[in-house]
């Protein structure tokens, strides 16, 4: 009897590759997942990952499969603010039980979604950094802004000071948009879009 080399998965068709508007949905319904609070931070931090180096639409939907419905959707926004914030709390005396709670200046100076072929700007101290800052909280190389489809992600480069998206670390990534504020060490920032 002569074996055969290739492997019986060799006979089925590959799979097929996500769209970018596929990743964009899983990632947008994560991030509606974590403010409602339906799943922690961490988790959404490492799907988010996982779903921007998904291959198949089967990795994709296991992202999903477990993610608990929506609290109370036919509820007023009192309730489903309540919701939110009873999560937050919880998160805030789980990890940081001395954690004070601060408060976004409320003016803070645009960062504007860059436009254009490149997908890729770094951010720190460094002056060959396309936003170069010179706060001293801010590391040589602090973060990028890195676009994954039709969405910017913010991803921290192990900075000391770390970066925050409305005040959650964005270590493995974070997707932003306009309206957002983002911080690098003390250097805050109001996210906006290219008009």
């Amino acid at each position: 009897m002569v074996a055969s080399d290739s492997a019986p998965s060799d006979s089925l068709p590959p799979a097929f590759r996500v769209s970018d508007e596929e990743r964009d949905e899983v990632i947008r319904k994560l991030r509606d997942g974590s403010v409602d609070g339906r799943i922690s931070n961490e988790t959404f931090l490492r799907r988010v990952d996982r779903a921007l180096h998904a291959r198949g639409p089967d990795e994709l939907a296991e992202l999903l499969s477990d993610l608990p419905p929506v609290p109370e959707e036919n509820a007023g926004p009192a309730v489903r603010w309540r919701v939110r914030a009873t999560f937050w709390l919880r998160e805030i005396r789980l990890r940081w039980p001395r954690f004070r709670v601060a408060m976004r200046p409320p003016q803070l100076p645009p960062l504007v979604l860059p436009r254009g072929p490149r997908t890729v700007f770094t951010i720190g101290r460094s002056p060959d950094c396309d936003l170069p800052l010179g706060d001293m909280t801010v590391s040589w190389h602090h973060a990028e802004l890195r676009l994954a489809g039709e969405a910017w992600v913010l991803v921290d480069l192990g900075s000391t000071n770390g970066t925050r998206v409305n005040g959650w670390r964005a270590d493995s990534g974070f997707a932003v948009r306009a309206g957002d504020w983002v911080s690098f060490g003390r250097a805050a920032f109001r996210i906006a879009d290219h008009t």
